[in-house]
C-alpha cells in the first residue's frame, strides 16, 4: 500500500525539483510495476482510493505539456540554425527578392526608412530626412564647397569697397552657381558613386531622381541669371560663363592630364566677375589686374588638386590618368595633401599682397 499511497500523491503547486518531460515519463514507467507488485485490489480499497485520486493535477500536466510542445514547434531550434547557417532559400522565394532589388535599382520602388523621433519627428512632419527632398538636393550640392566659395566672393567683394548690397548679391549669386555646379558633378558621376559605393551621395544612393535634379537646375538657373545681372550685364555674362565652364569641365578633358583646365579658367573668370560690377544691370566697371587673374587661375588649380586627392583612389580603379592621380602615385597621398595644401596657402598669401598693393581693377 505504500507504493498505492505515493502514487495517488499530487505534486504540490510551485514544487518545480523536475521538469514535466520527466514526471510524465515516470509515471508511465512506473504505472505498469506497481500494478503487477500490487497483485488485484480488494473493491473496498478501490471505492476507498478513488477519492484521494487529484485528477487536477494530471490535467495541469498535460496543459504544461501542450504548452511546453507548442513553444518549442514556435521556436524551432532547427529552422533557427538552418537560417543562420545561410541555408539557401526557395527557388520561388529567391525570385522574388531577385525581382525586388532590380526593382530598387531601377528607382521603381523606393527604399524604407526608420521613423524619425523627436525634434527630426516635428521639423520633418513624422518623415525620415532620407524621404525629404530638399534636404537629399541640399546633400548633393556639395554645400561645403558652395558655401566657401560663396562667402569668400562676398568677402573680397566688400574688402574691394563694394556696398553691402552688392556684396550680398554678390554672396548669393555665387551660392546659386555653386549649388548648380555641385547638382551637375553628382548627376554625371552617379554611377561611378554606385559602383563604388561612395555614402553621403543621394543620387547613387537611389534616394534622389536625376530628373528631380535636372529640375532643380533648371529651376536655379532661372534664378541664377537675373541674379548675375544685377552687378551689371558683363559682369554677370562673365559668371554665367564660369558657371558654363564648370559644368564643361565636369564632361570634357576630365580624366586626362589636362583636367585642371575648367578649374583655371573658371577661377580666372572671377576677379573679372568682381571688377566690372556695380549696381543695376548697366553698371560698368573696369578690367582687373593680369596679376590677380593669373593667380586666381592657379589657385584654381590648386582647389582642383585638394579636391581630387580624396578620390584618387576610385579614380585610379577607374583608369584615369590626370595630374593628381599621376603626381600621387610617385608621391603618396599624404605628400600631395601636403603639398597642395601649401601651395594653395601661398597662392592665397600672394593674392591678398597683390590685391593690396595694385587692387582689384586697373
Amino acid at each position: 500500500m505504500a507504493k498505492t499511497q505515493r502514487w495517488r500523491r499530487g505534486r504540490p503547486a510551485g514544487e518545480e525539483t523536475t521538469s514535466v518531460e520527466e514526471e510524465v515519463d515516470s509515471a508511465e514507467v512506473s504505472a505498469p510495476e506497481e500494478t503487477a507488485d500490487d497483485g488485484p485490489l480488494d473493491p473496498d480499497e478501490d471505492t476507498d482510493t478513488a477519492p484521494d485520486v487529484e485528477p487536477e493535477g494530471d490535467h495541469d500536466v498535460d496543459a504544461e505539456l501542450d504548452v511546453d510542445l507548442e513553444l518549442e514547434a514556435d521556436l524551432d531550434p532547427d529552422e533557427e540554425t538552418a537560417l543562420d547557417e545561410g541555408e539557401d532559400l526557395p527557388d520561388d522565394l529567391a525570385d522574388d527578392l531577385a525581382d525586388d532589388e532590380d526593382l530598387y535599382e531601377d528607382g521603381l520602388v523606393q527604399p524604407t526608412y526608420e521613423q524619425p523621433t523627436g525634434l527630426a519627428r516635428v521639423l520633418f512632419g513624422g518623415r525620415n530626412p532620407a524621404e525629404v527632398v530638399p534636404i537629399q538636393l541640399l546633400q548633393a550640392a556639395h554645400a561645403k564647397q558652395a558655401i566657401g566659395t560663396a562667402v569668400a566672393m562676398g568677402l573680397v567683394a566688400a574688402i574691394a569697397g563694394r556696398p553691402a548690397r552688392e556684396a550680398g548679391v554678390v554672396l548669393l549669386t555665387v551660392l546659386v552657381g555653386q549649388t548648380i555646379l555641385g547638382w551637375h558633378n553628382d548627376i554625371v558621376d552617379r554611377q561611378r558613386d554606385k559602383s563604388h559605393g561612395l555614402k553621403g551621395k543621394p543620387l547613387a544612393m537611389g534616394r534622389l531622381q536625376a530628373d528631380t535634379v535636372w529640375y532643380a537646375i533648371v529651376v536655379a538657373t532661372l534664378l541664377l541669371v537675373p541674379l548675375s545681372i544685377m552687378t551689371g550685364i558683363r559682369a554677370g555674362c562673365l559668371y554665367l560663363a564660369a558657371v558654363a565652364v564648370g559644368m564643361l569641365g565636369n564632361i570634357v578633358l576630365r580624366t586626362g592630364f589636362f583636367s585642371w583646365w575648367s578649374w583655371a579658367a573658371s577661377f580666372a573668370l572671377l576677379p573679372a566677375y568682381l571688377s566690372y560690377g556695380g549696381w543695376g544691370g548697366q553698371a560698368v566697371g573696369s578690367a582687373p589686374e593680369t596679376s590677380i587673374v593669373v593667380l586666381a587661375a592657379l589657385l584654381g588649380i590648386g582647389i582642383h588638386f585638394l579636391r581630387a586627392v580624396w578620390g584618387l583612389v576610385a579614380d585610379h580603379e577607374d583608369g584615369w590618368t590626370y595630374l593628381p592621380l599621376k603626381l600621387g602615385l610617385k608621391l603618396g597621398a599624404t605628400r600631395l595633401l601636403a603639398l597642395a595644401t601649401l601651395y594653395t596657402v601661398v597662392i592665397t598669401v600672394l593674392l591678398v599682397v597683390m590685391g593690396a598693393k595694385v587692387g582689384l581693377s586697373r
